[in-house]
């Protein structure tokens, strides 16, 4: 997924960034983004059993729960519909609805809440109130 990057900014004090700077030029890391990357992905890795918990704590309650992309396939929204059991789907990251599956999502799809980005046709967005 490394292709898959948001550029974000991190403020930080002289004395973190010079002491950061040392690593690097010292070669424990590539560059300063490497050591954010590599901090980054050791912090997450610490509170991993929070975010299992999150995920566990959704599932209870039958809604679908995710963090990075989720992408709704058509065989997916037919099974919802032909069960009756609409979808509910909540998480962080980006929620993929193709538009050719409109009447399909409306249909199957009980409600989005996400933090992040949906991919679908405005159709779908006003449907589901998503800016």
């Amino acid at each position: 997924m490394e292709g898959n990057t948001e550029n974000i900014a991190v403020n930080m004090n002289v004395a973190t960034l010079s002491q950061i700077e040392l690593l690097v030029d010292l070669g424990y890391y590539s560059d300063t983004n490497d050591f954010i990357n590599q901090s980054v992905r050791q912090a997450l890795e610490q509170k991993q059993s929070v975010i299992e918990n999150e995920a566990y704590r959704h599932h209870r309650y039958n809604e679908e729960w995710f963090t990075g992309i989720y992408v709704f396939t058509e065989n997916q929204l037919i099974r919802a519909k032909e069960t009756g059991k609409k979808i509910k789907i909540s998480g962080y990251g980006i929620v993929v609805i193709d538009n050719e599956l409109d009447e399909l999502a409306i249909e199957a799809i009980e409600s989005i809440d996400i933090k992040g980005k949906v991919i679908a046709s405005d159709t779908v967005k006003e449907h589901f109130s998503l800016r």
